[in-house]
């Protein structure tokens, strides 16, 4: 006689199944503090250049002859540091940490077309440590949580 798999099941939002009578206890992200800080920074690396260029082509002159040219490759550092920015966005959304009723779930996704996961039982975890050092962890209330 063998013994069947479990049932899985398709749990809304979450990119890997559930088990059978597995519940979602929690759903947890990355602090806010990962993504904005490095959003603004990409887009001061996009915009200080980009106007410095501008400002510079116009003060010499220059403008008016290579205006064509300069929109063009601004077309294009655009377009890089919109897909830098969108993919970070995108690692920020897709790296969760999942707490069922039957285990720990590490789920990552770098690119639509890349998935780490990681899971422990819960009956597995023998210990767990709660690391939060520093005064901008404890202002705001993050930090790591070590198993």
């Amino acid at each position: 006689m063998t013994e069947s798999a479990p049932a899985l099941r398709k749990a809304p939002g979450l990119p890997f199944p559930l088990q059978e009578g597995e519940d979602v206890t929690r759903l947890i992200r990355r602090h806010w503090i990962y993504l904005w800080p490095s959003i603004l920074f990409q887009a001061a690396f996009f915009l200080i250049p980009a106007v410095f260029a501008w400002l510079a082509l116009d003060a010499i002159g220059l403008f008016d002859d290579l205006g064509m040219i300069f929109w063009l490759i601004l077309a294009f550092y655009a377009l890089f540091w919109v897909v830098t920015i969108f993919l970070t966005w995108y690692r920020y959304q897709n790296d969760v940490w999942v707490v069922t009723n039957q285990r720990l779930i590490d789920c990552f996704k770098t690119h639509p077309f890349n998935l780490r996961l990681t899971t422990i039982d819960l009956v597995n975890v023998q210990d767990m440590t709660i690391e939060r050092n520093g005064v901008l962890r404890t202002m705001l209330d993050y930090g790591d949580v070590i198993c």
